[in-house]
């Protein structure tokens, strides 16, 4: 294996990495957004507009490494385990789009039912970590699925 292509799998495990791991911060947070003031909330806000902007590019930075890991690597884009793994992405990718900021929005709103919204909020936050935990699974253990 050849220093590039090594390096090319770790830049793509450490964005894996960002890509996963600060959700797993959001959860306690989004079990107090209810519970606090106007200014925690706002900082609660802050985090998770972060937290999501940072795993969006870490995922750009995922995805672009992944194609040129296919096209350097031994894999092909028939790969089963490669295909599931892309048709999960591009489910993830529909459901980032609309899961994290129309929540967020709302907790703005004057009438808004805080409590509904954060359990929303952490729902929405253990789907896309089961999408993206779904990926990982696929691209290490690499399963064949068919023939």
């Amino acid at each position: 294996m050849d220093l590039l292509y090594r390096i090319l799998i770790y830049i793509h495990v450490l964005s894996v990495i960002v890509s996963i791991g600060p959700f797993f911060i959001l959860l306690p947070i989004s079990k107090k957004m209810h519970l606090v003031g106007e200014n925690e909330l706002s900082a609660y806000l802050d985090t998770f507009r972060f937290v999501v902007r940072l795993t969006m590019h870490s995922g750009h930075v995922l995805v672009v490494s992944g194609i040129l890991l296919v096209i350097s690597g031994p894999w092909t884009w028939s790969t089963p385990w490669i295909i599931m793994t892309l048709l999960i992405l591009f489910c993830s990718l529909f459901f980032l789009a609309r899961a994290f900021s129309p929540k967020l929005r709302k907790f703005k709103e004057k009438d808004a039912n805080k409590e509904e919204l954060a359990a929303k909020l952490q729902r929405t936050i253990w789907i896309y970590i089961i999408l993206l935990i779904t990926m990982l699974w696929f691209m290490v253990v690499k399963p064949t699925l068919w023939f």
